[in-house]
C-alpha cells in the first residue's frame, strides 16, 4: 500500500466498496432468500431441490467472496457465475408452478454473487451473466407453458429490478472508485508540484544569500584596490580568482546539464585557465546526481585551489553511488579553506605542490 494519504484513502475506499458487495450478498441470501424458503415451504414440490439450491447459492458466494478479497480470478469467477445459474433450474425444479413468485427467489438474488465473482472484471462479464439468467427465465416459462399477462409482467419486474439493483450498484461502485483514484492523482500531483515549488523557493533564496555573500566579499576587496591595494599582490590576486570561480560556479549550479558537478568545476577551471594555468580534469566513475548543497560543500575547496595555482592544476574527481571524492593538486602556495558542511576535507603542502580533497559519503 502507498505511503502517500490520498492514495491510502483510495486504496481503502475501494476496499470498503469491494467488502460492501460481499455484505449485500451476504445479507440478502441470508435474509431474504432464508425467509423466502422458510415460508413458502409448502409451494415447493421437490424441496430437497430448493434446500441444495439455497445451499449452492451460499457456498458459491462464499467462494466467490474468498477469492474476491484475495485478489480476483477471472476463471474462478466464471466457475461462480456458472454454479450460481444452476441455482436457477434447481429453484425451477423445486417450484415450476412458481416460476415468477416469491418461493422462486433465485431470479433476483443470483447476480449479487455475480456482482462479487465479477468484481475485478469488465461489466461486460456481469451483463452477460445477467442476460444468461434472463434466459433461463424466459426458457423456464416457456417450457412450463408461463405465459400470462400477470406473470410476464411480474417477470420482467424481477428483472429490471435485478439489472437496477445489482448492476447499477456495480457500475455505480466502480465510477466512485475511478473518482476517487483520479483524486487520489490530483492531490498526489498537487503535493509534488507544492514540495517542487517549495524547494525551488527554498534554493532561490539560498543562491540570494550567497549572492549578497558574494557582493560582500567583491566590494570588500575593490574598496581595499580603491584605498591602494597593489593588483599585483598574490594575495590580493587570490581573492580576486577565487570571488571570479565562486561566482561562475553559482551561475553554473542553474544550469540544465547531465553531470552538475563537473559543469561547476569545469566552470571554476575556466577562471584559472583564463589566468594561464594549465588545468587537467579527469573523471573515475559515474558521477551521482548530488543535491546542490553537497555539489557546493565538494567544489568548494577546489575552487580555492584553482584560484591560487600559479601554473598547473590537475582535478580528480573519483565517484560511486555512494561516494565521491575531488582532489586538486597544483603548484600554489599553502591556502587554508574552510571546512565545508557534509564532506570530509583533507589538505596538504609539500614545498611548491598544494594537494586538496573533499569527499561525499553516504556512510
Amino acid at each position: 500500500m502507498s505511503a502517500d494519504p490520498s492514495v491510502v484513502v483510495a486504496e481503502r475506499y475501494a476496499r470498503g466498496a469491494t467488502v460492501a458487495a460481499v455484505v449485500i450478498a451476504a445479507f440478502w441470501h441470508l435474509g431474504y432468500d432464508l425467509a423466502a424458503t422458510a415460508t413458502n415451504w409448502g409451494v415447493y414440490s421437490r424441496q430437497w431441490a430448493a434446500v441444495v439450491g439455497w445451499v449452492l447459492y451460499l457456498v458459491v458466494g462464499g467462494v466467490a467472496a474468498t477469492v474476491l478479497l484475495r485478489g480476483g480470478s477471472r476463471r474462478v469467477a466464471w466457475l461462480a457465475g456458472v454454479g450460481t445459474l444452476g441455482v436457477d433450474v434447481l429453484l425451477l425444479v423445486a417450484a415450476p408452478g412458481a416460476v415468477v413468485l416469491p418461493a422462486n427467489w433465485a431470479w433476483g438474488s443470483v447476480g449479487w454473487v455475480a456482482v462479487i465473482a465479477f468484481w475485478r472484471h469488465r461489466a461486460a462479464h456481469l451483463v452477460a451473466f445477467l442476460v444468461a439468467d434472463t434466459a433461463i427465465l424466459v426458457v423456464g416459462m416457456v417450457v412450463l407453458d408461463v405465459g400470462s399477462s400477470e406473470q410476464v409482467s411480474r417477470a420482467i419486474m424481477v428483472l429490471l429490478g435485478a439489472f437496477t439493483l445489482q448492476l447499477g450498484y456495480s457500475l455505480g461502485a466502480h465510477g466512485l472508485h475511478a473518482a476517487a483514484q483520479w483524486a487520489a492523482r490530483s492531490s498526489a500531483a498537487r503535493t509534488a508540484a507544492t514540495a517542487h515549488r517549495a524547494a525551488a523557493e527554498a534554493v532561490a533564496a539560498d543562491r540570494a544569500v550567497r549572492y549578497q555573500e558574494l557582493h560582500r566579499v567583491t566590494a570588500t576587496l575593490l574598496a581595499e584596490l580603491v584605498a591602494g591595494a597593489d593588483p599585483s599582490d598574490p594575495t590580493v590576486r587570490r581573492r580576486a580568482a577565487a570571488g571570479a570561480a565562486r561566482l561562475r560556479r553559482l551561475m553554473a549550479e542553474t544550469d540544465d546539464v547531465p553531470d552538475s558537478l563537473l559543469h561547476e568545476l569545469r566552470a571554476g577551471a575556466d577562471v584559472a585557465e583564463r589566468r594561464g594555468v594549465q588545468v587537467s580534469l579527469s573523471v573515475v566513475g559515474a558521477v551521482p546526481d548530488l543535491p546542490v548543497d553537497i555539489r557546493r560543500a565538494l567544489t568548494e575547496a577546489p575552487v580555492v585551489g584553482l584560484s591560487a595555482a600559479r601554473s598547473t592544476a590537475r582535478v580528480t574527481v573519483v565517484a560511486s553511488r555512494t561516494d565521491v571524492t575531488v582532489a586538486v593538486v597544483a603548484d600554489a602556495p599553502d591556502v587554508h579553506p574552510a571546512a565545508p558542511t557534509g564532506v570530509t576535507l583533507t589538505q596538504d603542502h609539500d614545498g611548491t605542490e598544494l594537494w586538496l580533497q573533499t569527499r561525499w559519503s553516504t556512510a
